[in-house]
């Protein structure tokens, strides 16, 4: 007989920083491919959650362009066919986050 203690582990352990979720039109610039439209389902200081309309791939860097903040540089951690996750070059500001969900 196997005898075992669980505790869950945190479901934010991976982030730097909580996300909050949102929803906010955005646009990625793709280096020279052009530009897509992108929806950020969720946002933190260090990175967003995005759903696109073209798929993108984990490694590529992505020109983020978000209301208040204007263009943000930012790397493709994950992507799952039109859901990515994208960690921000340089943190957002406190206050511009604040802006960000407050839209």
């Amino acid at each position: 007989m196997f005898a075992a203690e669980f505790e869950p582990a945190p479901s934010d352990r991976r982030r730097r920083s909580p996300r909050a979720p949102i929803s906010l039109d955005a646009r990625i610039g793709l280096g020279g491919f052009g530009r897509a439209l992108c929806k950020v389902v969720d946002v933190s200081i260090h990175g967003a959650r995005l759903q696109t309309y073209t798929a993108l791939k984990k490694g590529s860097t992505i020109w983020l362009t978000l209301p208040e903040a204007g263009q943000v540089a930012a790397d493709v951690m994950w992507a799952d066919d039109y859901t990515a996750g994208c960690q921000f070059h340089a943190p957002l500001e406190p206050a511009l986050l604040q802006a960000l969900l407050s839209r």
